[in-house]
């Protein structure tokens, strides 16, 4: 049933790293391979360009130091990137465009709802392409100009999360100082990126932030990796009532995979937080939402991918239910609504 299945996931950091994601490797969370074997079709890859160093759920400055700037030097990420977070999230964007080069049967980045038509279409024939969004966790990249919005959107990025571990120029994080609400720029980013059909991603974005671009917007967010305040009464995760608001408007709420989020990371419970949104939020608006390669601990990589299908169909999902949430929902979702 597995290999029957369009397969999405909404949030991976796998271009944080230097590894050539060509190769089948026995360390990290996703590669082409791994993702063939757990028949992974859709996968957004977020660029990460800051991390404060301290990082945590609860309180986190701007101002504290800077992991990826010790990992950019660290790997040999071009220079332009070392005091630059645009730089590194283009620099992202072209390694990307590199793997896309080198093996363009297997790993294809998407700009517009026809591209992703064409993938898909090209994987009823057998191809095993994956459909690459790119996404960046924090708009931070817009280095306070708007017109840095542009310049993301040319190099193929298609998701924009609004904020990450701290508060930025947008607005606040759920994990920042502020509990702040959006900016002036940040508000003007957004709707900037609501013109250029830019899906927003509020899964950092604090409470405030969150209720500020619902009211700003119409089209629908995505919380891409996330847990349920329900289910797992982590700080990780915003209400349960904010959710529902996020739902109903049309948006996708997809479940991590890792302990901060879902506070059990077994198969057995992810499937059952699973569970928990699709009684929420109604099983359309329900998404996978693993975090590979995000720093977290998981309990499975993306080549078995088929745990969570056998373990929904264990705990009694519907055909219908699994189609949707393992990747029907994701497609269905970026057909409507990328460019």
């Amino acid at each position: 049933m597995h290999r029957s299945l369009i397969v999405g996931d909404l949030h991976a950091d796998s271009f944080l790293w230097a590894r050539d994601l060509s190769n089948d490797a026995s360390y990290g969370h996703l590669d082409l391979p791994r993702a063939r074997r757990g028949n992974l079709g859709i996968q957004v890859f977020t660029s990460v360009t800051k991390s404060p160093r301290g990082q945590n759920y609860r309180e986190n400055s701007a101002d504290a130091g800077d992991n990826i700037t010790l990992l950019a030097v660290a790997q040999g990420w071009p220079p332009r990137t070392w005091n630059s977070l645009l730089e590194r999230a283009l620099f992202h964007s072209e390694r990307a465009t590199a793997l896309q080069e080198s093996f363009p049967e297997q790993f294809r980045i998407v700009h517009t709802a026809e591209d992703l038509r064409q993938v898909l279409q090209a994987r009823e024939r057998g191809a095993s392409t994956l459909a690459a969004i790119l996404g960046i966790e924090g708009a931070h990249p817009l280095e306070g100009k708007l017109s840095n919005i542009d310049r993301l959107y040319d190099a193929g990025f298609r998701v924009m999360g609004l904020q990450h571990f701290f508060d930025n120029e947008l607005g606040g994080s759920l994990h920042g100082q502020s509990e702040g609400g959006l900016t002036e720029f940040g508000s003007l980013a957004v709707q900037e990126m609501d013109r250029r059909s830019i899906i927003i991603d509020v899964a950092h974005s604090s409470e405030t932030v969150v209720r500020d671009v619902l009211a700003l917007t119409e089209r629908p967010l995505i919380v891409s990796h996330t847990g349920l305040k329900g289910s797992c009464n982590s700080p990780r995760n915003i209400s349960d009532d904010l959710m529902k608001e996020i739902a109903e408007r049309g948006g996708l709420v997809g479940i991590g995979f890792w302990k901060g989020a879902v506070c059990d990371n077994s198969p057995h419970n992810i499937v059952k937080t699973i569970r928990y949104a699709v009684e929420l939020l109604g099983v359309d608006q329900v998404a996978l939402g693993s975090d590979y390669d995000g720093s977290v601990e998981v309990s499975f990589d993306v080549g078995d991918l088929d745990l969570l299908t056998g373990e929904m169909l264990n705990q009694g999902f519907t055909e219908r239910e699994i189609r949707k949430v393992m990747g029907e929902n994701i497609q269905e979702f970026f057909l409507k609504y990328l460019p």
